[in-house]
């Protein structure tokens, strides 16, 4: 990303909220780098160098800043970034994929080469995938020492590291500290459970969006409560190593802070980097709402801080998806309820009416026709949705952030049952792509007056890149609860 020093200094100077994330500013007479809303004094312009990530100033040498630590600052939009394929490269990073995956393994998941990722990772940040990566894994790292009681062994793990010698040797060489050093230095703000702070951009409608997840939710599995969005979770990667660490998590919002608090269950620690990351996307935390309503004009106007919930997991959402064609939301929820009941595993939490883990698509795969009767599902319903569950679960079909939304979709119009309806609503959510767009949606047709499908599609252009944001407009215009 090419930055223009003097427009930079002016943003750090106003403090301008609007810019956190977008880029950092390192101080060479402290050696330290901090987001541009930090409170501590501006320093002077022949001081300051500007660097897109976090990962290059700390690639320059310079140490995150303890006041407004960098490792909170929100992230950019995938659409912002200059290099698609860039940005896709450093969101499954940010997740933790270099956690389970060597860079020719995530090279070859993306369909490029191992030496075409490294060219276009240090082309559009400047830093390598693995630079990228120990980045990443020491951010998370900083933030377990400063907000949590966990044992320093068990940071180093749940950040990636593959050993605690290694964990504290980059620790020390990236921030002049060891961990126990750090956790000394923050001991009053340590809390006695696990819980993690995720910021936002302002305006954000916390309010609309647990309306819309509650109205979803899985019975048993999910719930929207005391302000609150609770779910239970199972894990199963190369990561884990084929052991499923299981749990549950709270996600509230403070507004106060423009943040959200994502609290999980101590079992859950392995795959820390996971959850938070798959929090992030449901919540729609990396949106740019004042950039998505300069496009969206008058669509948006008193919405501005709507979002387009994404999924905590993309087999699930597109299960939800085929179960809810044809039929209305709360029907949808209750066949889902019915599969998670039979399903599902028995977990036990602390709130009575979660006791489920949702079926896995190789739970699903595995089964017959047969064993879906008296669920009250159709058989071409049922065949929809054990094709999905084994073209999920054979690996061909991947429903997670970062796939190629053309490709994908193709994929799904591919299985039976599956048409433009739903892979448009797949990419919108699980696939978390901005500018989904599901045109044949009876709602999108009554809010805009258009019947025909291609006039809809003319007409939503002016919209793009954002019409994913548009069509959750739509619906909320009407109150539509799809």
């Amino acid at each position: 990303m090419l930055l223009n020093r003097d427009s930079c200094y002016e943003v750090l100077r106003a403090h301008d909220p609007r810019f956190d994330g977008a880029f950092f500013v390192a101080v060479k007479s402290t050696k330290i780098y901090c987001r541009t809303v930090c409170t501590a004094k501006t320093p002077l312009l022949v001081n300051c160098t500007f660097y897109s990530t976090a990962a290059a100033a700390e690639n320059a040498g310079y140490r995150p800043c303890l006041r407004c630590r960098p490792e909170l600052a929100p992230g950019n939009a995938s659409i912002d970034a200059v290099s698609r394929l860039a940005a896709i490269a450093l969101n499954r990073i940010e997740d933790g994929a270099l956690a389970k995956l060597g860079v020719d393994e995530l090279a070859e998941e993306m369909g490029i080469s191992g030496r075409h990722l490294r060219r276009v990772i240090e082309s559009e940040f400047g830093v390598s995938p693995i630079q990228l990566a120990q980045t990443q894994r020491l951010l998370l790292a900083k933030r377990l020492l400063t907000d949590t009681n966990m044992p320093i062994t068990e940071i180093a793990f749940a950040s990636g590291f593959a050993s605690v010698r290694r964990f504290n040797a980059l620790f020390l060489e990236r921030y002049n500290l060891n961990p126990s050093q750090l956790r000394k230095r923050v001991v009053e703000h340590k809390t006695p459970f696990l819980e993690c702070e995720v910021s936002y951009r302002d305006p954000f409608d916390w309010q609309a969006l647990l309306g819309f997840l509650s109205y979803r939710a899985i019975p048993g599995v999910e719930l929207v409560e005391d302000d609150a969005y609770i779910r239970t979770v199972s894990f199963c990667d190369r990561a884990t190593h084929g052991v499923a660490p299981t749990g549950w998590i709270v996600v509230r919002q403070k507004p106060e802070k423009n943040t959200l608090s994502i609290r999980l269950s101590n079992s859950l620690a392995p795959v820390l980097l996971s959850v938070v990351a798959r929090c992030k996307r449901l919540m729609d935390t990396q949106a740019d709402p004042k950039v998505i309503a300069a496009t969206l004009g008058e669509l948006s106007k008193g919405r501005e801080g709507l979002r387009v919930p994404g999924a905590f997991n993309g087999f699930e959402l597109a299960l939800r998806a085929v179960l809810g064609q044809q039929v209305s939301v709360k029907a949808a929820s209750t066949l889902n309820g019915r599969i998670a009941k039979k399903f599902g595993v028995p977990i036990e939490t602390p709130y009575p009416k979660l006791d489920r883990l949702a079926p896995s698509a190789a739970a699903l795969a595995k089964l017959e026709p047969d064993d879906f009767s008296g669920l009250g599902i159709t058989g071409a319903r049922i065949n929809s949705i054990i094709a999905l569950s084994r073209a999920v679960a054979n690996g061909s079909l991947s429903l997670e952030p970062g796939q190629d939304v053309e490709q994908t979709a193709a994929k799904l119009k591919a299985l039976p049952g599956f048409g433009d309806w739903t892979a448009q609503y797949v990419a919108m959510r699980a696939l978390a792509w901005p500018d989904a767009f599901p045109y044949s949606d009876l709602g999108i047709k009554k809010a805009l007056g258009i019947s025909k499908d291609r006039e809809i599609i003319e007409f939503a252009e002016r919209w793009s890149p954002w019409r994913s944001y548009a069509a959750m407009h739509l619906w909320k215009s009407l109150e539509i609860k799809v």
